[in-house]
């Protein structure tokens, strides 16, 4: 029988990596020894042939909230999803399944067309995204990248599944049921205070357009959205202005009454 050659996997000891770079190394993190969503993107880039990662949290209404990033690249990946609304991650967060593209090519600027390019241009080769969830609750997505093509292993595919169930517990388990304020400012999960401020920008954001323009949340999200792909924006900055109130989103013009033609 051969030796094995495979480097060994995360089976044994993922958890207690995750925790070694928790709470104890990162002023501000969660108490009562929980880890947070950063600490997971952290393991994941230390234990994985990966250049970045991301956490992204589903939202109520599609909109989603980048709930940590180990990088500029990954950031730029989750909100390009964001703002697009069509990548992995959110095929994840429909599909509840893994996404697995290990090179960006023409296969996935046909199945993601406005996705790729901007990807690609991002420094991003190839992308996995892996859906965070407990039965029938989806929690969000982990998103990881490369800057080369290249698939993931069996045993690193397997190592990413452990520390996606370390991820849904963060984000299940940081909302912090007995009504704390979550420490130093962070948010949810250990969200670092930069990424809380995005996240509450655009939720104001979207409230706002849903009372300027009188439409559901679901509705203003897709319009603050649309924006921001139409002026090929981030999704932060507008919602930034429309909170400043820099910057305010007009209604659908009405429609012209049809013309009775005279005989």
């Amino acid at each position: 029988m051969m030796a094995r050659t495979d480097p060994p996997g995360l089976a044994d000891d993922s958890h207690s990596r995750v925790a070694a770079l928790g709470p104890g190394r990162r002023p501000g993190g969660p108490a009562r020894g929980q880890v947070a969503a950063a600490d997971v993107c952290a393991a994941v880039v230390e234990a994985l042939p990966v250049s970045g990662a991301w956490v992204m949290a589903q939202g109520t209404a599609g909109a989603g909230h980048l709930m940590c990033v180990t990088d500029e690249v990954g950031e730029q990946l989750a909100e390009l999803q964001m703002t697009l609304g069509e990548g992995p991650c959110m095929d994840v967060l429909t599909s509840g399944a893994p996404v697995l593209v290990s090179d960006l090519d023409e296969y996935a600027a046909r199945r993601w067309p406005g996705f790729t390019p901007q990807a690609g241009q991002a420094g991003a080769a190839a992308i996995f995204a892996f859906p965070l969830r407990i039965g029938a609750i989806r929690a969000g997505s982990l998103g990881l990248y490369r800057d080369k093509p290249g698939p993931l292993t069996g045993l690193q595919f397997g190592d990413v599944l452990i520390l996606a169930d370390a991820a849904v517990g963060v984000l299940l388990e940081g909302q912090h049921p007995d009504g704390a304020a979550p420490a130093s400012g962070g948010g949810p999960g250990g969200q670092p205070p930069d990424l809380t401020r995005h996240r509450a920008e655009i939720d104001q954001a979207t409230g706002m357009v849903s009372e300027q323009l009188d439409v559901a949340i679901g509705e203003a999200f897709v319009r603050l959205r649309a924006y921001a792909y139409a002026q090929d924006r981030r999704l932060s900055e507008v919602a930034r202005d429309i909170v400043a109130r820099r910057l305010r989103l007009n209604p659908d013009p009405e429609p012209d009454p049809p013309r009775i033609r005279e005989r």
